[in-house]
């Protein structure tokens, strides 16, 4: 099967890096796998005129937010005439989506849309609510919302990531001709050394990583830190990544009276190994197409405090494997922390339930190549 991907992953141009084993894990099982990406200018020189490796085909174009869709559509096209790509899957079901969308139009190609965000959640165009502050979201989330309701109904196939996200989509259009699969993304069931946290003069430790952007919501563990900091003078938090919103939180740490009790770590490529060394793992997302965090701090063998997103509810269940709260509620968030230091013994079985139940859902798509390849062939079967 000759199949194209429509990316906006650079690392698969690092011969190194776990995407470009991924997708050589891929090809392995589709047959022919060409992948388009944006690239930085170093990368279009290597990749411009495409690399091959095996059945793996790098392409690398250049361009920013607009001129670099343009870039992907005019390499997509010419992919898909000289290769006899049979199979176009896009990365997101949005600007990826439309690009995919017009690459397949006039020819034989069938369209795959991979849908890896939760975009019929209401927090994804939402950054408000009456119980925090709040963090406008991007006005593109409204657009890409638009986007979604054009590509989808025009796809021969859709992989979600969760059934969260399935059954919101189905729940949005339901008119789709197709029922959308659940093929959640590679997570590495193996866990590095732990690595050993940075002195910090607090000794219980929550840890968060992600993106420092709007959705992740990391001002709502600040305020509820910020609640129960007096209670528990020795609890402290360290937040691993980076984004457009640091300065906001460094701020919002200022405000809350948190200084010393708010370390920020910036990205950190052993983050993983942090987290083995926390006392409990955090997060307030507004939303989540997955989780994936949530399944590394499952392996990592630390307790969960977490908002029903993603894959809470369908892998792990809320106050049998974490404690979870809604999105936008500080003030549960602030009642599960003090759950999580005062009760030792609901830290044992958090812990306990969550890695079980993490490992038998990893066991469950061990072969995640094989699944994806039989995705991707299934719709050269459709009407």
């Amino acid at each position: 099967m000759n199949t194209l991907f429509i990316s906006n992953d650079p690392s698969v141009f690092d011969s190194a890096s776990p995407t470009r084993a991924r997708m050589r894990a891929y090809a392995g099982h589709i047959g022919n796998l060409a992948i388009v990406s944006r690239g930085n200018p170093a990368q279009v020189r290597e990749y411009g005129a495409g690399v091959q490796e095996g059945g793996l085909t790098l392409y690398a174009v250049g361009g920013g937010k607009i001129a670099g869709l343009s870039a992907l559509l005019n390499c997509a096209r010419k992919v898909i005439r000289e290769r006899g790509i049979e199979v176009v899957s896009a990365q997101d079901p949005f600007e990826h989506g439309w690009v995919a969308l017009k690459a397949v139009k006039g020819t034989n190609a069938r369209l795959h849309v991979q849908v890896h965000t939760d975009f019929c959640s209401p927090w994804f165009v939402k950054g408000k609510a009456f119980r925090s502050k709040g963090m406008p979201m991007p006005l593109l989330n409204r657009i890409r919302v638009r986007i979604a309701g054009r590509v989808l109904p025009k796809a021969h196939g859709i992989r979600t990531v969760s059934e969260r996200v399935k059954e919101g989509i189905l729940a949005r259009y339901p008119d789709l001709p197709i029922v959308p699969s659940v093929i959640p993304i590679a997570v590495e069931s193996a866990l590095p050394p732990s690595v050993e946290l940075p002195p910090r003069p607090y000794t219980f430790t929550f840890i968060t990583v992600g993106r420092l952007e709007p959705e992740k919501r990391i001002e709502d563990i600040l305020d509820a830190l910020a609640r129960v900091k007096d209670m528990y003078p020795s609890v402290g938090l360290i937040v691993v990544g980076e984004g457009r919103a640091r300065a906001h939180l460094e701020r919002l740490v200022r405000s809350f009276g948190l200084e010393g009790r708010v370390m920020f770590l910036g990205a950190r490529p052993d983050a993983l190994g942090l987290m083995q060394s926390a006392q409990a793992y955090i997060q307030a997302s507004g939303y989540e197409g997955y989780g994936r965090t949530l399944i590394e701090a499952a392996l990592a063998r630390i307790p969960i405090i977490t908002t029903d997103v993603g894959i809470v509810g369908e892998v792990l269940n809320g106050y049998d494997d974490v404690l979870a709260a809604p999105p936008g509620d500080p003030a549960a968030l602030a009642v599960h922390i003090s759950g999580i230091i005062e009760d030792v013994q609901a830290r044992s079985s958090l812990v306990m339930n969550a890695e079980r139940k993490a490992k038998a859902h990893l066991a469950g798509f061990a072969d995640l190549p094989e699944l994806i390849a039989a995705d991707l062939a299934a719709t050269l079967h459709q009407p």
